[in-house]
């Protein structure tokens, strides 16, 4: 019981923070995956884990999303669809790969994600999805959730913040559609992960489920920071998220 409490310690105030952060930009999973780490869990128990602790606090901030309408609801559930099975995917990966496939692809891809951020100074400001067919935004939003899915069902860090761009500059969405759009897909993604891993016994219940309170907490206060601010308050965070994933990027291939 000492040993669990000391684990509650470390983890619950993270993932708090982490599912404040996910809830406005995504990548809470950069925070929260480290949390269970430092807490001493393996690798693949802390992945599944974190799954079980992430889902919970998504659903509640899809939810509020949805009663707000900031949801593409359309291309929310194409993407919903297609992050449902590329999750599937990535998570049967994630138990067989060395996570490393991806790190030199990603170390070259988030500079140049903040670059282009930094430059495009109206990204996001304004919904263009209207110039496309609603044929045409189900068709991205499915190869979006689908391939987005797999990252995140294999390594999961900075999905959220991945799904919120491609909805963004693909789907022409503002961020604050977009990041309705993103709680949807992802929300499907946490769902097939958890379920993959839980299969496999690699999620430690007596730690997901208080954890998985704390994320609630902080995706209600995230979402309601996300709803009232729109593209002030989640541009901002990005360049937060993208620093960390990058950081954890560079931890990884050192360590």
């Amino acid at each position: 019981m000492e040993e669990l409490i000391h684990i509650w310690l470390i983890v619950c105030p993270l993932v708090f923070l982490g599912g404040v952060i996910d809830a406005v930009a995504g990548g809470g999973g950069l925070i929260t995956l480290p949390a269970y780490l430092l807490a001493g869990l393996p690798a693949h128990l802390a992945s599944g884990t974190n799954k079980c602790s992430s889902t919970f606090g998504t659903f509640l901030s899809t939810v509020r999303f949805l009663k707000r309408g900031d949801v593409h609801i359309p291309s929310a559930a194409a993407g919903a669809a297609g992050a449902l099975a590329g999750a599937w995917a990535g998570a049967r990966l994630n138990l067989i790969v060395p996570e490393q496939v991806l790190y030199y692809v990603m170390l070259a891809v988030v500079p140049v994600m903040a670059v282009f951020l930094l430059l495009k100074r109206d990204f996001g400001q304004e919904d263009r999805s209207g110039e496309l067919s609603r044929l045409q935004l189900m068709s991205m939003a499915l190869g979006i959730g689908l391939v987005i899915g797999g990252y995140d069902g294999f390594f999961g860090p900075g999905a959220g913040t991945f799904l919120i761009l491609a909805f963004t500059g693909l789907c022409r969405f503002d961020l604050l559609t977009a990041s309705g759009n993103t709680k949807a897909a992802n929300l499907a993604s946490n769902l097939a992960s958890l379920s993959t891993f839980a299969l496999a016994g690699k999620v430690l219940w007596s730690v997901g489920i208080p954890a998985a309170l704390c994320g609630i907490a902080g995706h209600y206060v995230g979402s309601g920071l996300a709803l009232k601010g729109g593209a002030k308050v989640i541009r901002p965070m990005f360049f937060v998220v993208l620093v960390l994933l990058l950081a954890r990027l560079v931890y990884g291939l050192i360590v």
